[in-house]
């Protein structure tokens, strides 16, 4: 899967103790962890027989005809327009179901990766730019021996170069 951010996200469910695989580099692991005693059973929204999101949807639909408003967008037979609610009604309680049940929020345990692997960036580019700095020191004062030995070899003056970015002097 490829989120909004460019990302390649894994999306894994562990149990127990089981480890969490390590992210390919351009790829977020997200693992949500549950007991160990969940790994065989039934998921939690398919389990309870009493609860209404498990309600015949006949006996639904048959509720959304008894209701006593009636109008356009009422969920009602009677009246003009009536049945136009049942709709919106439905996708109503689906997105409300949805937004309360106690399944795992991937989109929240990518945001939380996410964060935390742009918490590091700037570190990270930090200690980059500062061993890119220490190998051009390096490198600059190997320069300078360089010159200082050919210049001594060929009878001139022991002055050392300029540091990088300015003019020798005459």
């Amino acid at each position: 899967m490829v989120d909004p951010g460019g990302d390649k996200v894994n999306q894994l469910i562990v149990y127990g103790d089981d480890p969490c695989p390590t992210s390919a580099s351009g790829e977020i692991t997200v693992c949500a962890r549950k007991p160990e005693e969940e790994r065989y059973r039934i998921p939690e929204p398919l389990r309870g027989i009493d609860k209404p999101q498990s309600e015949a949807w006949a006996n639904k639909v048959q509720a959304y005809e008894t209701v006593g408003r009636f109008g356009t967008l009422s969920c009602s037979p009677v009246g003009a327009g009536g049945s136009l609610g049942c709709t919106q009604q439905l996708v109503n309680r689906a997105f409300a179901e949805r937004a309360n049940s106690s399944e795992v929020r991937f989109s929240e345990l990518i945001e939380e990766e996410r964060e935390k692997r742009l918490s590091t960036i700037d570190a990270q580019a930090a200690a980059e730019q500062a061993r890119v700095e220490e190998a051009e020191q390096a490198y600059f004062e190997q320069q300078q021996r360089q010159q200082a030995e050919r210049d001594t070899a060929e009878g001139g003056t022991d002055a050392p170069l300029p540091p990088p970015g300015e003019s020798p002097r005459k």
